[in-house]
């Protein structure tokens, strides 16, 4: 299971591209792109790298498979069958007849007195 990125991780991640903005900054002047030029290179390189970066993100909030949705998914399944439990043994626990009035009452039982 995938923990996803946190703050920290983000941080990391944001310094080491910035320090890909001078390695290529360096690497396209040894290309022999001359200063200005080896900066526009490395700038586009990095801002397509963030747009790459930033639409990833954009598609897992629209597809819903991100580290928040898929812990509270996670929980409600939890509590969802923790609670079905919980209801189930204290019906369990009623007798015969309060089940059967319960049920009445909730309408998943029709009268026998109706019919």
């Amino acid at each position: 299971m995938n923990p996803g990125i946190t703050r920290g991780k983000a941080l990391l991640l944001g310094l080491a591209i910035f320090g890909l903005g001078g390695l290529g900054y360096w690497a396209f002047q040894a290309a022999g792109l001359e200063g200005f030029n080896a900066g526009i290179a490395a700038q586009a390189v990095l801002v397509a790298v963030v747009l790459v970066w930033t639409g990833s993100y954009l598609f897992r909030v629209v597809t819903g498979n991100m580290t928040y949705m898929e812990q509270r998914r996670r929980y409600r399944s939890a509590y969802d069958s923790a609670t079905d439990e919980e209801l189930q043994k204290r019906f369990d626990a009623l007798t015969p007849e309060e089940q059967e009035k319960l049920l009445k009452e909730l309408g998943q039982l029709q009268d026998s007195s109706e019919l």
